[in-house]
């Protein structure tokens, strides 16, 4: 009985439909990329595109988009995202099949500005499927879970902890399946699959999201800013309805309410050309007045960093000669200790409390990273800051024989290679030129598993620390304000991964890539100060509230001067 009462519970049921959605998500994420290098002659360029459109929309409209959360209900909120999302998903794969079988056709009619057409619909419509899907994170992962949750902060640390670990899986498992699908049929095959599976999922997630909100009646119980307004004026409306009127005050209403539909015509006119603007600025204001601004802060900090998994890190791997094999393993490993770190959240929490897991996660990845930064000096490192990071750039433009340049990993192996660097961990020492009398002296191998080392091991206490500040921002950002804060953040977020991609590209060639590492793990530190300082004031506070007869009724993430607890 217990067992079937969890699998039919609301949390079981929030936890399936977020697995089906991030799955579906991540086959996109992971599809679209090679899609777009596969449709435009194996170039960059559609993928570079894209990813700069859909950074700068979620930058751009983040606030706006959590505006619009605050202002309706929670089911319609959830319900028209999704189907936004899946819809865009699946009319993306519709037209890139289409592209796939007539792609020939296409480039003859009317120069090829059909086939560009195409590929600006695409992304287009692939990057409202973005911003349907933040909605969705914003509305599930940030208010969703908070009312099923309760008043139980260590339930909803779980909940935490147990998202993340479906994300940490599938952002493995889903991308393995579409490849898989891919590369024994075809990105035809692979378009189809991704389209079913996100017409089947929609369904399934939709019927999901009514259970879940039929479970939990509070889900329907929502209480936005513009909503306490609107009853204010009704409450003055009622008072005036009860007090008896004279006939030439109702004469002289008569004639005013008269002019107020022309008046308000007018003033709406101008305010909703303004609204979006006023919108972005009031998200961040509201976010920067938040007691917890210091904290989202320093976790927007650390996405300002070249220190992950990403086709920067990878791509300089490859060229330090690791191979595909191996660094699939070190993905996996990766997953393995981001899993870790959602059990060390909540083993933490228990003991510690929320504020001070926060901090010695902070410091747990720091110290992990150091072995990054001690990486950049080891032997093996190619660190040398005389060489221009336009080299590569210039060549292109005025010589006829490029130079080499570093490859995302998106691109092979072998052209990689051609820099010349062996690669020893697939048993060859033969330069790309093919003479094993030209075979440069072995490059040890201690900077870069230095370098992966901390990678992997700060997986632990990053995720740990995300989980920690998610949490804050749940807890003590007020319930009418929850979707535009979050949103805020989600652009804050997006504006430090562009300027690390930014950072990329003014230093490309993997000479200025210890010097990458070393302003990441600064980057790493100015976050976990900022941290810091949040945890002195609350914790400051704490000491004080500790002295009471009852300190267990006190959180310690509660945010400085917030005295409700007491």
């Amino acid at each position: 009985g217990s067992v079937v009462a969890y699998f039919t519970s609301a949390k079981f049921l929030l936890f399936l439909g977020h697995a089906l959605s991030t799955w579906g998500d991540r086959m996109w994420h992971f599809a679209v990329s090679v899609f777009l290098v596969e449709l435009y002659g194996n170039s960059l360029l559609l993928t570079a595109v894209y990813g700069l459109v859909v950074a700068g929309s979620v930058l751009l409209l983040g606030a706006i988009i959590g505006d619009w959360v605050d202002k309706n209900s929670r089911l319609k909120v959830a319900q028209t995202s999704l189907v936004v999302q899946n819809a865009s998903v699946i009319l993306c794969g519709i037209i890139l099949m289409i592209v796939f079988l007539f792609k020939t056709q296409l480039l003859t009619l009317y120069h090829g500005w059909l086939l560009t057409m195409c590929y600006i619909l695409v992304i287009t419509i692939a990057n409202i499927a973005n911003l349907a899907s933040t909605a969705t994170a914003i509305t599930i992962q940030r208010d969703w879970i908070v009312v099923v949750a309760g008043e139980d902060r260590s339930k909803l640390a779980d909940m935490n902890a147990t998202i993340r670990r479906i994300d940490q899986l599938t952002n493995i498992l889903a991308p393995m399946a579409v490849g898989q699908i891919m590369t024994f049929g075809s990105p035809m095959i692979g378009c189809g699959f991704i389209s079913g599976w996100n017409l089947m999922s929609m369904c399934v997630e939709y019927m999901l999201l009514w259970k879940v909100y039929q479970k939990t009646p509070t889900l329907a119980l929502k209480s936005p800013k513009v909503e306490e307004s609107e009853l204010k004026q009704l409450n003055v409306k009622k008072e005036s309805d009860m007090k008896p009127a004279e006939g030439v005050q109702l004469i002289v209403e008569k004639d005013v309410t008269g002019f107020e539909p022309q008046q308000e015509k007018e003033v709406s006119c101008a305010a909703r050309i303004a609204e979006p603007f006023i919108t972005f600025r009031d998200g961040w204001v509201a976010y920067y007045n938040q007691p917890v601004f210091l904290a989202g802060m320093g976790l927007a900090f650390l996405y300002m960093t070249v220190l992950g998994f990403d086709c920067i890190t990878t791509g300089y791997a490859y060229t330090q000669g690791l191979s595909g094999s191996v660094l699939s393993l070190l993905m996996g490993a990766s997953a393995v200790t981001g899993i870790m770190g959602t059990v060390a959240f909540t083993w933490l929490r228990r003991r510690c409390g929320l504020v001070r897991t926060g901090l010695i996660s902070g410091v747990a990845q720091f110290a992990c990273l150091v072995l990054c930064a001690i990486s950049v000096f080891m032997p093996g490192s190619p660190l040398d800051l005389t060489v221009s990071p336009f080299a590569d750039i210039s060549a292109r433009l005025f010589e006829s024989e490029p130079l080499p340049t570093i490859a995302s990993p998106e691109d092979k192996p072998e052209m990689v290679f051609a820099t010349g660097m062996p690669n020893f961990l697939n048993g060859s020492t033969t330069p790309a030129n093919g003479d094993p009398e030209l075979s440069p002296e072995p490059v040890p191998l201690i900077s870069v598993s230095l370098l992966f080392a901390g990678v992997i091991a700060a997986r632990v206490g990053l995720w740990s620390f995300d989980l920690t500040v998610t949490q804050l921002l749940q807890e003590n950002v007020v319930e009418s304000e929850r979707g535009i804060i979050n949103g805020v953040q989600n652009s804050m977020n997006y504006l430090l991964d562009l300027l690390h991609f930014i950072m990329v590209i003014l230093a490309p060639n993997p000479e200025a890539f210890g010097l990458l590492v070393l302003i990441s793990v600064s980057f790493v530190a100015m976050g976990h100060i900022m941290y810091f300082r949040f945890a002195q004031k609350s914790l400051g506070k704490q000491l004080f509230v500790c002295c009471t007869p009852d300190p267990k009724a006190v959180s310690d993430s509660s945010p400085p001067g917030n005295t409700s607890t007491v």
